[in-house]
């Protein structure tokens, strides 16, 4: 068992600010590892489907509350989650015959609010760390908070896997991975982009030939196909990251919505208060 979560929001806290030569610094609380170091000190074993269940609901609850109050991260990925605690304990799985740590609290904090963007604010062309980039900023289509939950979805699937979903450099690229494990953009889509260049045909301009095109059939599969099992709790996370990885922003689901998602019931449950 995991000790309950905190009741509080699953936001960093700013603590004090102070000014050096110029530069403002601020004094945050004193936090863990991220969950990529996390992975990456654990040999990028991936968390479990109830570590990624406790996680998620606290980074949904966190990021839902920034969108209630009109502002988007724009920068999502597992660097910028970090377990408020550091300890952790040693597990041995004997089917796969080796160790490997597993947090003793999953707690998170969200963290790095330096791109941060109110609604009403200019919003910049290019935003988020680019494999957790959503599709309509690569297209310059425009963003709004929807671009955190495309994120969001990315981190997931990654705590779920152990790696990135797209390990892309090239923007290109990128979409072309995209289309691999999610299906062709929408030709409308690809009317409305500003990217010309991207476009042929109404289709996604991509060489299928290329020795790059080899590597992204290599490394992208259709996303159910990434399903480890076919139990219900892994469909209800495959079902949740169909959601949040759709291309159309008006189709995409909201994290409000994603927190009422089956994936979480049993968490839920647990909160419900107790009747004597």
């Amino acid at each position: 068992m995991y000790r309950s979560l905190s009741p509080r929001s699953a936001c960093v806290r700013m603590l004090d600010w102070f000014k050096h030569k110029a530069h403002i610094c601020i004094v945050m609380e004193l936090l863990g590892p991220s969950t990529f170091e996390f992975l990456q000190q654990n040999n990028f074993v991936p968390f479990s489907m109830e570590q990624i269940r406790h996680i998620a609901f606290q980074i949904f609850r966190a990021v839902s509350f920034l969108h209630r109050n009109k502002l988007t991260h724009t920068d999502l990925k597992p660097e910028n989650i970090l377990f408020v605690s550091s300890d952790c304990d040693t597990e041995y799985n004997q089917q796969m015959n080796y160790r490997h740590k597993k947090p003793s609290c999953l707690d998170i904090k969200v963290v790095d609010f330096g791109t941060a963007t109110f609604d009403h604010q200019h919003h910049e062309t290019l935003v988020s760390t680019r494999h957790y980039r959503a599709p309509e900023v690569i297209l310059d289509l425009g963003w709004n908070q929807s671009c955190d939950v495309w994120s969001l979805g990315c981190v997931l699937i990654e705590y779920y896997l152990g790696q990135t979903l797209f390990p892309s450099h090239d923007c290109r690229e990128h979409l072309a991975m995209m289309e691999n494990v999610l299906g062709p953009i929408p030709p409308h889509l690809l009317k409305q982009t500003r990217k010309k260049h991207f476009v042929k045909h109404e289709r996604l301009n991509w060489e299928e030939a290329s020795c790059s095109d080899d590597d992204i059939r290599k490394h992208c599969q259709p996303l159910t196909q990434y399903m480890r099992t076919n139990n219900e709790e892994e469909k209800q996370l495959f079902d949740l990251l169909t959601c949040m990885l759709e291309y159309d922003v008006s189709r995409r689901i909201t994290l409000e919505e994603a927190l009422w998602h089956p994936f979480f019931c049993p968490l839920r449950m647990q909160q419900q208060p107790q009747r004597s």
